[in-house]
């Protein structure tokens, strides 16, 4: 499956702390799930046939247990074999904002039987986002993708995304003010323990990509003496949540892009794009620069110097994007002069968010991701600090035009966080895993590495030397891969962090055996 941009992302300045809520059980154990159907699954899902699934009550307020329930909906694809089985690994997928209820029959055909004779397979949607008690902001479908991702206008200024902001963090208060506080990473780590508790289990694992990689930091953290074995793919650093890590995707980029660049100009013949990586690079610079000037309609799509350069960074997440990134810059380097339907359709699907179920907000998924990185931290307030930002991010990283670095509607949150973020420390059990690609363009290598310094004596950190975002079972890197399996299947973990080779850049072989789950959210 193409990587596609789920448009988004928020942060806040709010300063005011609330009562903190309780780090650990927070009631007594909830009842048993009861398991049945599903609900409708989001387009173009195939569930396996043995998937099941139930709705769990939580408190929306873990320091008022008895007020207020919401729905959390999780599922089971019970693969474990007897005699062999282990216990439940529960995956989350990315985001914030990423449906979970139907990712494990995703990974399903890819986990090795080491792993799946050992584990029943649980998915769940957090809080806010699709079957779970769903969260809107009213967000218009067809608002551009360069304010949901707050590229500056090409002069640099920010007054558009400013206005985008406000207006927004207005319509998220109205909409769905009651549930704003609540739908906290925090949080969903402690739905994830009640999740644990009604399955009567007495420890999870977890397999979390990209977002999933803090949710599960937290957890681990809330609950070390239920987590059992724990696989951080593609990690943020928790001392950066939230604006601070967005920050990082300038030199992400910036590292990543020379990949696709070297890739192009090996195949100059066919693309035209440039005899070397620094040719190909001026090409990027001078489409921009053209659409800035002139936007080109193409079968109803608007390209902007902005839309250009998001369609490339969101390509950049997989190796497998490169030959339609290298076919758009073709065509629309030669337009109008060429037919530019094929090129419109390959941009859409690339940008395209992933589909909603019917019963779902269509926003849902910009929503609950605003929602989650609003509440989970204060973001700076006055505008003028993100044009400063901005400006200067333009000239460092340049690809990116200071969009890492602009405004979100968290700057205008109608509330504050209700608790400080969780603290990750090497403060218990040694069972992390932290898997990270040298050049990650959403979730840098030195993102990752935070997240190793953050979590110390307990966690060990494999560095694979390749390209995009997320490793285990979503790259052809063996070493990595088995490093992964062996932990969850046997609790091997490595006596030292390691470095392991990756896959070539660019290497797009076997595109029909090779694995490309969507890894929902602008991190994932």
């Amino acid at each position: 499956m193409r990587r596609q941009l789920l448009a988004l992302l928020a942060v806040t300045a709010v300063t005011a702390v609330l009562t903190p809520a309780t780090p650990g059980h927070a009631a007594a154990k909830p009842p048993a799930l009861s398991w049945g159907a599903c609900p409708p699954a989001e387009p173009g899902v195939e569930r396996d046939p043995r998937q099941q699934c139930a709705t769990l009550r939580v408190p929306l307020d873990y320091r008022r247990p008895q007020g207020r329930q919401i729905d959390i909906a999780v599922s089971r694809i019970p693969t474990a074999k007897p005699g062999l089985r282990h216990g439940i690994l529960l995956f989350n997928p990315g985001g914030p904002g990423g449906s979970g209820l139907d990712f494990p029959g995703m990974l399903l055909p890819l986990l090795p039987a080491d792993v799946t004779d050992r584990f029943d397979l649980i998915g769940f949607d957090p809080r806010g986002i699709a079957n779970s008690t769903p969260v809107t902001c009213g967000i218009d479908p067809n608002t551009p993708t360069e304010l949901i991702l707050p590229y500056p206008a090409p002069d640099g200024s920010i007054g558009r995304n400013v206005a985008y902001a406000r207006r927004t963090a207005a319509d998220c208060a109205r909409l769905s003010g009651d549930l704003l506080p609540y739908l906290t990473t925090a949080n969903t780590a402690r739905d994830m323990d009640r999740i644990r508790a009604a399955l009567g289990e007495p420890k999870l694992s977890y397999l979390g990509y990209s977002y999933g990689t803090y949710l599960g930091a937290v957890f681990t953290s809330l609950f070390g003496a239920h987590s059992d074995r724990i696989v951080l793919d593609s990690a943020v650093d928790p001392t950066k949540v939230w604006y601070d890590m967005w920050r990082t995707w300038g030199s992400a980029i910036a590292l990543r892009l020379p990949d696709f660049t070297k890739w192009a100009a090996d195949r100059d013949a066919t693309y035209q794009l440039g005899a070397t990586p620094q040719a190909v690079e001026h090409t990027y610079y001078e489409l921009a620069a053209r659409f800035d000037r002139d936007p080109l309609d193409i079968g109803g799509l608007v390209v902007t110097g902005n839309l250009f350069r998001e369609i490339t960074r969101s390509a950049l997440y997989n190796d497998h994007n490169f030959p339609d990134l290298a076919s758009i810059w073709q065509t629309l380097a030669q337009a109008p002069a060429t037919k530019v339907g094929s090129a419109a359709e390959a941009m859409r699907q690339l940008l395209a968010p992933a589909p909603a179920a019917a019963q779902v907000p269509v926003d849902n998924g910009v929503a609950a991701l605003y929602s989650v990185v609003c509440d989970d931290a204060a973001w700076p307030r006055e505008p003028g600090v993100y044009a400063r930002n901005v400006a200067v991010g333009r000239r460092l990283f340049p690809a990116t035009a200071g969009m890492p670095d602009n405004i979100w509607p968290c700057a205008f949150w109608k509330n504050g966080p209700v608790e400080p973020p969780v603290k990750v420390t090497d403060k218990g059990p040694r069972n992390v895993l932290i898997l990270q690609n040298l050049r990650d363009p959403a979730t840098s290598w030195s993102s990752g590495f935070g997240l190793r310094r953050a979590l110390g004596q307990r966690a060990d950190f494999i560095s694979v030397d390749q390209g995009g975002h997320g490793v285990y079972l979503l790259t052809q890197a063996p070493c990595a891969n088995d490093v992964a399996t062996a932990f969850l299947a046997h609790g091997n973990l490595p006596a030292r962090d390691a470095f392991c080779p990756g896959q070539s850049p660019g290497d797009v072989t076997g595109l029909t055996t090779v694995p490309r789950v969507k890894l929902p959210g602008p991190l994932g």
